[in-house]
């Protein structure tokens, strides 16, 4: 796919202003993309917005399911404007923080309205036409996630853990419990419905301003996920359906590795097939966003894998991955790949020659750098046309953060590199990043509003205190959308 030289800012969907403490697919969103359109912005590119889990951190990254919409981006105002029931009806008060996400709290009040609202369409309205449509045009992973969602609150736990017929989703024990958890499967069937059509509209609005999404794909799932219930055979699992071998990263000169723990991909099974699973899972995507950005594109060329009965990351072992065969073979199905990789990280020769072959935009983010460092790759002055280039992304601090941390000869070598004095170092790097040969252009909305480490949205390797920051409406201001409106026409990113 070809891009057109732009730009754009990184919001995570949690982190919109608007009510019931949380960013929704609601007012908040709408404003944003106002607010990107008067800033000439035509990218807007945010996390995961599948299904999280309290368990891991309300992470976008461990997933209830590749395929299904998160509850808590759900509107209730657009709910209530469309007299599907009433906010009144709901007696638990509503969080109210602006400036960070309290999950639990927004978990328990969203649910209790959900579950309000649910129960005043099938009273009031029946299973419509479109509520039927949708269910049979999305019934390849929504009858599996309903049913799985509810078991989940039956048999209180992760699927790992429950009884074996319904464990190993034998076709007589998904029977029985289907018939005995209806209620409860409508209402999650509801949920993804009224989801479906918020994001609907959300993406109408957005087509219309001139702002593309850019979506997020993560390349493994979690364990205790639909995904992996329903589909085991696609998974590297043993007979008890436990992974023989799990997801991670190999140490370093500098850290000792990461054990993410995910289930690995049985791509023999899946070659086999086709790729069915995953063509299922990429369609459903695009159907949702018209760009998407892959998570540790890595994995495709060669993956770490890790015994599951190994604790050190060290005991894993380089294996090959699906290679270029495997977005050959999707693209013959689906068309033209709107990708964007994240090739961060163990970087070799084999990777570069992939994402090459497939002439797919890498990335290029500025706190990577060694400033002293002449001709270092991840200077912006260095960047190629093929690329994405970032201040900061998710897992990074912010730049006022980064710059915070380094060292006099590091900020000495910056300022030099970049001429600048280190004064609203956030706009030096966002005019570095714009001004730089990067196809396109990316920020964060806490650089824009030169936020230090507080706000940042993600510590990789931290289980608590992620994914909360969050913007208000008054950080959306007209002056803020004019100066970046400026900068990208002076460097034709408009």
């Amino acid at each position: 796919m070809q891009f057109e030289r732009q730009s754009g800012v990184f919001l995570h969907i949690t982190a919109l202003p608007g009510p019931h403490g949380i960013g929704d697919l609601g007012e908040g969103a709408h404003e944003y993309i106002d607010w990107l359109a008067s800033a000439n912005q035509s990218v807007w590119q945010f996390c995961p917005i599948g299904p999280t889990a309290s368990i891991h951190g309300d992470s976008p990254y461990q997933s209830y399911s590749a395929f299904a919409g998160n509850p808590l981006l759900v509107s209730l105002d657009t709910l209530s404007e469309q007299a599907y029931f009433s906010l009144n009806d709901v007696s638990i008060d509503a969080p109210d923080a602006r400036h960070e996400v309290e999950y639990d709290a927004v978990r328990k009040f969203k649910t209790a309205a959900l579950r309000t609202a649910a129960e005043s369409f099938f009273d009031e309205f029946g299973p419509t036409k479109s509520f039927e449509r949708f269910c049979e045009s999305q019934s390849a992973w929504l009858d599996d996630y309903a049913l799985f969602m509810s078991l989940h609150d039956a048999l209180e736990g992760a699927w790992t853990e429950w009884p074996e017929p319904i464990r190993t989703h034998e076709s007589a024990a998904v029977e029985h419990y289907r018939d005995k958890l209806e209620s409860d499967i409508a209402y999650r069937k509801f949920v993804q419905f009224v989801f479906d059509r918020q994001w609907r509209e959300l993406h109408q609005k957005a087509t219309d301003a001139g702002v593309t999404l850019v979506g997020d794909l993560p390349i493994y799932v979690a364990l205790d996920s639909a995904d992996v219930w329903a589909d085991p055979e696609a998974f590297e699992l043993n007979d008890a359906n436990q992974p023989s071998a799990v997801a991670g990263v190999p140490p370093t000169e500098s850290d000792a590795g990461q054990r993410w723990g995910n289930p690995l991909y049985d791509w023999e099974h899946l070659r086999e097939t086709n790729y069915e699973w995953w063509i299922s899972r990429l369609k459903r995507l695009f159907e949702l966003v018209d760009i998407t950005r892959i998570d540790h594109f890595k994995g495709f060329e060669s993956y770490w894998s890790i015994p599951a009965d190994a604790d050190s990351p060290g005991a894993g072992e380089w294996k090959s991955g699906p290679g270029k065969d495997f977005f050959d073979t999707v693209a013959a199905r689906l068309g033209q790949l709107p990708f964007i990789v994240e090739d961060l990280g163990h970087i070799d020769q084999s990777l570069h020659e992939l994402r090459e072959s497939l002439s797919f935009p890498g990335m290029r983010v500025p706190q990577y750098a060694d400033w002293c460092q002449e001709g270092d790759m991840y200077q912006p002055m260095h960047y190629p046309r093929q690329c994405v280039a970032y201040t900061a992304t998710h897992d990074t601090n912010t730049t006022v953060g980064y710059y915070d941390s380094l060292s006099a000869r590091q900020k000495d070598c910056l300022h030099y590199n970049l001429g600048i004095d280190g004064d609203e170092i956030n706009w030096s790097l966002i005019d570095a990043v714009w001004r730089s040969d990067a196809i396109i252009a990316m920020t964060t909305m806490q650089d824009i509003l030169g936020l230090d480490s507080h706000a940042r949205l993600n510590t990789p390797g931290t289980a608590i205190g992620n994914w909360q920051w969050r913007c208000t409406s008054e950080g959306l201001s007209d002056a803020l959308a004019g100066r970046l409106a400026a900068l990208s026409a002076e460097h034709i990113r408009d």
